[in-house]
Formats: structure tokens, sequence, C-alpha cells
């Protein structure tokens, strides 16, 4: 069954070989994944937040309401597309454009399955790949500020600029703790390659638990369940979703970055949101959920799960799934304040992350540090204590006390205090004049009781 697998795996060899007329099916194909993935996942995400909120949802156009984001595509177009004066036309022009074009670059790296017969010629699903393909992933996403960055500023307008700015110090802050956790894949697969990581989380290595033969589980989702989790939410605050929406906090920048743009431009931007989203979902699979390979369960009992057209559907599976968490934080989970975001990347999540990787650098020196045992051993506990840590209620702070009970707590013979309700002091002249008025208040008074 092994050789089954191996066979199925593609190398760095395999690639550069494919004719033009090849290479370009695989690029059309990429581009419309992560197109149509994003206009299901737009319906998706309605239909899923409708009923968590306990609504239908959109359900009147077309079956199942799945045309009512190509209706709402068709109504932005038609919009009128409006340039704000003060803008600066070309950048203004292409800075969602690039934010699209990063998002979907990423995919070219990204393997969807393994070796297969397309009209008579071996190839893999993948477009491309390259020694180094994980920093293409994660240079396509640092890429993708610059949209964000270009589109607040060109607007010539004070939100969109705040918003653009706050928004690239959020992604670069939660870029490090991405870039952290994918540092412990490269140390355990051994390459950069996406095809080769992969092809590491392969079922090759059995354990023997309770007297029974049974496979190791391979996904490094289990074997580096702390880099894992991590990574997920520094995915989530990198594609600017909720709970980390800041930069499109409408009630406090009024839409962010985008405010100026409408009619297509501001479709590109929400389409460049929407494309991430697959993308780093995709991303997260391939590295950590085994990319297209099957889960164990089926494998044993399915010698072919890996083999063929098949692994595609568990590719989309994985992907589907890991988008259904992604719109359940958003239904689930309010918004956190920006200074709470920017402690939690930077307080929490980079420190765990660092002293994660010094674990597995230790674990490296030790003699037959790669068994998968071990990591088993270290990572699940490593990552249960992580998950407890995170989702642990917070003690809630004791009401402090006013400032007029902290001056009554002092004690006797302390100097004296000026008034603490912010009061000031009448002027003289304020005086003056309401003890010339107090005389005609007394006698308008005193004349309406004689009545």
């Amino acid at each position: 069954m092994n050789a089954v697998y191996l066979a199925q795996d593609p190398t760095l060899a395999d690639f550069g070989r494919d004719p033009w007329w090849l290479v370009l099916i695989k690029i059309v194909f990429a581009f419309a994944f992560g197109l149509v993935a994003t206009l299901l996942g737009v319906w998706f995400e309605r239909r899923v937040v409708g009923r968590m909120a306990v609504r239908p949802g959109p359900n009147q156009a077309g079956p199942f309401g799945l045309l009512q984001t190509l209706a709402d595509g068709l109504k932005m177009a038609f919009k009128e597309d409006i340039l704000p004066k003060a803008a600066d036309k070309v950048v203004f022009f292409f800075a969602p454009t690039i934010s699209v074009i990063c998002a979907v670059t990423s995919l070219a790296v990204v393997p969807f399955g393994p070796m297969v017969s397309i009209f008579g010629h071996w190839t893999p699903l993948q477009v491309t790949d390259v020694p180094v393909a994980v920093l293409v992933l994660l240079a396509c996403s640092s890429m993708g500020i610059y949209g964000i960055v270009l589109g607040g500023w060109a607007s010539g307008s004070t939100y969109p600029l705040l918003g653009g700015l706050r928004s690239s110090a959020q992604m670069i802050s939660y870029e490090v703790a991405m870039g952290l956790s994918v540092v412990a894949v490269f140390m355990t697969a051994g390459t950069m390659s996406t095809s080769g990581i992969v092809a590491a989380q392969g079922d090759g290595t059995r354990l023997s638990i309770a007297g029974l033969d049974v496979p190791a589980p391979g996904w490094y989702a289990i074997l580096l369940l702390p880099s894992f989790i991590i990574f997920f939410i520094a995915t989530v605050g990198e594609t600017n979703r909720a709970p980390f929406d800041l930069p499109e906090a409408e009630s406090e920048l009024v839409a962010g970055y985008m405010t100026e743009y409408s009619s297509l431009k501001f479709a590109l931007y929400m389409l460049s949101e929407y494309v991430a989203m697959v993308t780093m979902s995709a991303v997260t699979t391939t590295l950590f959920l085994g990319g297209w390979r099957a889960p164990a369960p089926i494998t044993t009992f399915w010698a072919g799960a890996n083999s063929g057209w098949w692994p595609m559907l568990w590719f989309f599976a994985k992907v589907v799934m890991l988008v259904f968490v992604f719109v359940w934080l958003r239904g689930t989970l309010p918004r956190l304040r920006y200074d709470q975001f920017m402690r939690f990347g930077w307080k929490v999540l980079l420190p765990i992350n660092l002293v994660w990787i010094l674990v597995l650098a230790g674990l490296r020196s030790i003699e037959d540090w790669d068994s998968r045992s071990k990591l088993i051993a270290v990572g699940i506990p490593a990552g249960i204590l992580l998950l407890a840590t995170l989702l642990w209620p917070s003690r809630k702070p004791q009401p402090k006390s006013t400032v007029q009970e902290q001056v009554n707590d002092r004690p006797h013979g302390s100097f004296p205090l000026p008034p603490m309700d912010l009061q000031v002091p009448p002027s003289p002249r304020t005086r003056r004049v309401v003890a010339e008025r107090e005389p005609a208040n007394v006698a308008a008074g005193s004349d309406s009781r004689e009545v």
C-alpha cells in the first residue's frame, strides 16, 4: 500500500516538463478554482451565518439562493464609479488589483492532487513547485498588504489613510507569528517544497497501541498541534476576518481603507478578502492537514484512496471545512479592540511560538528525533495546554472604587485635596451676578405667595 502512495507523490523533477497547453490548463484551473470558490464562499457564508442567526439567508435568486452572489456582482458592476478629486488616479485604480492578484498567485504552488494522466501526459495536479515554495506563499501574503496600504493612501482622505495604516500594522504583526509556525513545518519535513511537505505527511510509520498495529498520524496538525493552532489564528488575523476584522470596522473607521471605493473597485476588494480566505484554507490544508491525502481511516480500508482523481475530493473537503471555521468564528465571536488584538499577537502568540520552536530544536538533537511517536508524545499535550490557556475564562476584574471613595479612605491628617467631581468653582464675576439676581428672585417669590 505504501508503494502505491509513493508512486503517486510528485517530486521537483516532475515539474517543468509539461507542454505549454497543459501548463495553460493548470493556470486556468487554479484561477477558476479561486474565482468559483470565492463566489460560492460568499453564498456559503451568508447561508451559514443565516442558519446560526435562525433566519433563512439568501434563498430566492436561483436554487438555494446560489445566484444571489452573481446578482450582487452585477449590481456592483452597474453602480456609479466615483473617483475622489484628491485621489491619486493611477494608484487608486491598481490598489485593489494588487490584492486580488497576490491572493490568486498563491494557488500556483498549492498541490491539488498527486500525479495523474491528462490527455496521455503524466503530470502532477499543481501548476508549479520550487524548493522554496512556502516562501513564495509568504511573499504573496506580504505583497497583499500593499493593496490595502496604497488603497488607503491613494484615496486622499483621512479615514481611509488611518484604516490603511492600522491594517498594515495588523497584517505585518501576525505575519511574524505565521512565519514562525511554518518554521516548525520546515524542521519536521526537511523541505520547503509544498509537494515535499505533503509527501512527508504520508502514512509510512506504524505504532503499537494496546497490542494493535495502527498507522501513526502523519498530519502536522496533530504532530505539531501548537504550530497549527497559532498558524490558523494568524491566518484569521492576516485575512482580516472576524473577530480580527479591524481594518473594516464600520463603527470605528467608516469601512476603513476602502471607504472611498465604489462599483467594481469595491467588488475587487471584497473579492480579494474571500480569495485570501480560500487560499489560506488551501495553504493550511497543504501544510498541516496532509494536503490531498485522505484521512487515515479511509486509507486503512481503501488502498486506492490516494491515487487518481480521488485526492482532489479530499483536498476540497478539507478546504470547505476550514472555510466553515472562518464563517463559524464570524458568527460567534465579537470584534476585539485593537490594543487587545496587537497585545495578543506580540505578547502571547510570538513568545509561545518561540518556546515551541526551541522545544522542537531540542527534540531534533535527540537520536531518532523524527520518530512520530515522540512528536505525538510532545506535540499533542503541548497543543492541548495551549488551547486550555487560550480558552480558559479569565477572572472578571474587581470593580474599581470611585474617586470619592478613594478620597474618603485617606488616612486622618493627610493633606487636603481639591474637589474630585471635576467641577470648577465659579468665578468672582459669576458669584456677583448670582448675588445680584437672588434678591429679585426672592421678591418675586414673596409676591406670588401673597397672591
